[in-house]
């Protein structure tokens, strides 16, 4: 009788018969009451004393792969149809819901999970229970939810087989579809875990993706950090100073002056997994990638959601977020501009500032610090600006930009972005300096150690040196994939190249992180402009600043000579080699240059090719493609064209990143138009260009910075490290104390 109550779905058990039947066993048959409670406490050390507790729509499987999931742990299994209501009410869920109608049902259905309860077990909900709010938080104090996550499209094609045509809850002239996707806000709210259901996944393999998720959900330790200048050894001799994604948020660079890379890799979708989001939005599609980057002890998936959803939500102009835009031939564009300042930078800087205001202790002032050679500092600026006042107070960023070295309109974005707790500082450098400065910075730990116990304030980075700039770029070079998929231009699986205008490694490198992922990106096409540091590199393996100068071009945000992720990928392909990445980056410090070995040059050119763009080019690319199609690309738009112009085979897709509204070089922009007036002021040059009704629009969130007053306001400094420290230490005194 045991072996029956152990493994049918029995829930009326009392702890005490439970307990009695155990002791009995336990005397009368010791051999099978051992194999018993060596099958309880594997299922035991998994869950506890908490329930599993599957949710998700009609026809996702709950009640099936329930069973499964219980006869793999061993434990009860509970359906709340058949096991709760039908027993409470004595009668079926139908006749119920006939009797007493949809609102009235919902609410018996929920006083009927109040008096439910149980632990240990594996627990199937209806689909309307999650709609029942205090039923849920109720069944959330002793469970994991996990949530089942099925397609729309797959749930119609799954209720039509079982000749299912209404739900709870659908009203008359409302359709099965538009319920479906109503009762989506009420499963995204309760759950704890997503699992990916695709169309004709098995039970089997969706329970053992159930047994998965649960595991990673109970072991955070799993998910640690490591520098890319560690060695293994080191690793295995400081296991006590893991680092979690909080950490690496908070901290930015790590100590040894490496970058921070998740130590087992980033996760792999499935085929089906990522097909099942084909049909998703932007914000869809970018928190299910980022719950399965980011572990739910760092940030739960309902502030993840709540954060991607401000990030998001009213910030961009285009509801798309992210569209992909044909251009001409194999041709795609990839916007990634539409958000309030007009770069791709808003993708992670919309989002970095709420996940480092939840990571951060609450007991220190934070100092954000940031170089730009264009488009971050107004990102940046702009995002932090965007905190709950709360947070304002204890967090401020200071932005350094070379004073001389970005385009006028920039200098006034950034200048126009300054808020309370924002500020700009011109450097009489260039932007290598200005990164190499805060680098040192970080490094100084007399420095660092004297601004917290002098002042109680710790410095944080923003550049994409911090590990949580570059999970928002994975999202739309996934989603760009996708959407061409959905608009029907290739089928899944088939390849794409993309070709992304390149400084500072970051947003290629989320591409090629896309691509591990399991999107289908065959080659990564590196573009530079005429500071073609990394064109040489990626052709011959060499990465060589001797003699180099860095040249002001029309596309200022990749003028970059040493290029910071790039340490990231190199420390990739050597297989986690941190010796052989400090020894490569101690040369280039200390002799200007450096060489990969052949193998690693190998590696390297099976996902990257690179080419480089002249001044002529960018600009005749820019006249071209505006007389053929009235469409005007950016500056680093059309290194990107020239680029892939040159380099494509023709044999796929090619989408190309478009980095920035073309508004925020408005000068070069007339230039290749050949307009002949060009006025010094920004404002009136965007006004001259938007009596040119072009495609896309002048961008209104510039616009409306630029007229704002008081944008020259703003310091400049020499380029000297005893002067950057001494104004960091001057705006802590004037903003923390």
């Amino acid at each position: 009788m045991l072996h029956v109550v152990l493994y049918q779905p029995l829930r009326l058990i009392t702890q005490t018969s439970l307990t009695s039947m155990c002791f009995k066993l336990m005397l009368s048959r010791p051999v099978a009451f051992a194999q018993i409670w060596k099958s309880w406490f594997s299922s035991h050390s998994l869950v506890g004393n908490k329930n599993i507790i599957l949710m998700g729509p009609p026809g996702a499987g709950k009640t099936t792969v329930g069973r499964i999931v219980g006869q793999k742990l061993d434990c009860p299994v509970i359906d709340i149809d058949d096991d709760v209501l039908e027993t409470t009410w004595n009668m079926s869920v139908s006749e119920k819901l006939q009797d007493v109608g949809n609102e009235q049902f919902l609410e018996e259905e929920g006083k009927a999970l109040l008096k439910f309860s149980a632990s240990g077990s594996v627990i199937s909900l209806t689909g309307s229970n999650p709609m029942h709010s205090a039923g849920m938080q109720h069944m959330k104090k002793n469970g994991i939810v996990v949530y089942l996550d099925v397609p729309t499209t797959v749930i119609m094609s799954r209720l039509k087989s079982m000749k299912v045509d209404r739900i709870v809850g659908q009203s008359p002239g409302i359709s099965l579809k538009d319920i479906l996707q109503f009762r989506k806000q009420f499963y995204k709210r309760w759950y704890d875990i997503r699992v990916l259901c695709g169309g004709d996944i098995a039970a089997e393999v969706v329970a053992e993706k159930v047994l998965d998720a649960v595991k990673r959900y109970q072991n955070s330790e799993l998910e640690t950090f490591i520098s890319t200048r560690s060695s293994r050894s080191a690793r295995s001799m400081e296991e006590d100073s893991c680092k979690y994604f909080s950490d690496v948020v908070t901290e930015g660079l790590a100590p040894d002056g490496g970058l921070f890379v998740p130590e087992r890799g980033l996760p792999e979708f499935t085929a089906g997994e990522w097909q099942s989001l084909i049909e998703a939005t932007y914000i869809e599609r970018a928190q299910v990638i980022l719950e399965r980057c980011i572990h739910p002890a760092d940030i739960p998936a309902s502030k993840l959601a709540e954060i991607i959803g401000t990030a998001y939500g009213e910030n961009f102009t285009c509801s798309k977020i992210a569209p992909v835009r044909h251009l001409a031939g194999n041709q795609f564009l990839l916007e990634l501009f539409h958000g309030p300042t007009a770069s791709f930078k808003d993708f992670a800087l919309q989002m970095v500032p709420h996940i480092f205001a939840y990571c951060i202790p609450r007991s220190c002032n934070y100092l954000v610090l940031v170089a730009t050679s264009g488009d971050t500092g107004s990102a940046v600026l702009d995002g932090f600006s965007r905190l709950h006042d709360t947070d304002k107070q204890r967090i401020a960023v200071m932005n350094f930009f070379p004073e001389d070295g970005v385009s006028p309109i920039q200098k006034s974005q950034m200048i126009g972005c300054q808020k309370e707790n924002a500020w700009s500082v011109g450097v009489k450098s260039d932007f290598d300096f200005c990164q190499t400065a805060i680098k040192q910075i970080f490094t100084n730990s007399d420095y660092t150690g004297f601004l917290t116990v002098e002042y109680g304030t710790a410095l944080a980075a923003a550049n994409s040196i911090n590990w949580a700039r570059l999970l928002p770029q994975i999202v739309y070079h996934a989603s760009a994939y996708l959407d061409l998929v959905h608009q029907d231009i290739i089928p899944f699986g088939s390849p794409v190249d993309v070709c992304i205008p390149t400084g500072n490694f970051g947003n290629i490198l989320a591409a090629l992180y896309a691509k591990m992922m399991g999107i289908p990106i065959r080659k990564c096409i590196c573009a530079s402009n005429e500071n073609n540091v990394l064109t040489d590199f990626v052709r011959t393996g060499v990465y060589d600043l001797r003699g180099r100068k860095l040249i002001p071009t029309f596309s200022p945000a990749v003028d970059i000579l040493k290029s910071s992720n790039l340490e990231r990928y190199l420390h990739l392909i050597a297989n986690e080699d941190g010796q052989l990445v400090t020894q490569l980056y101690n040369q280039l410090e200390n002799q200007g240059h450096f060489q990969l070995r052949k193998d690693l040059l190998e590696k390297l050119q099976q996902d990257l090719v690179a080419g480089w763009c002249s001044e002529e080019d960018c600009l005749a690319a820019i006249h071209s493609v505006y007389s053929t199609t009235g469409y005007i690309l950016d500056t680093h738009t059309a290194v990107a064209k020239v680029v892939a112009d040159r380099l494509q085979d023709r044999t796929c897709p090619i989408i190309i990143s478009s980095t920035a509204h073309y508004s925020k070089c408005a000068p070069a922009i007339l230039r290749a138009l050949r307009i002949a007036e060009i006025k010094q002021n920004p404002l009136s040059q965007l006004h001259l260009l938007s009596s040119y009704s072009p495609l896309p629009p002048v961008h209104w969130g510039l616009l409306e910075t630029l007229k704002k007053k008081g944008n020259e306001d703003h310091e400049v400094c020499a380029a000297d490290m005893g002067m950057l420290m001494s104004r960091i230490e001057t705006l802590i005194q004037n903003h923390f104390m």
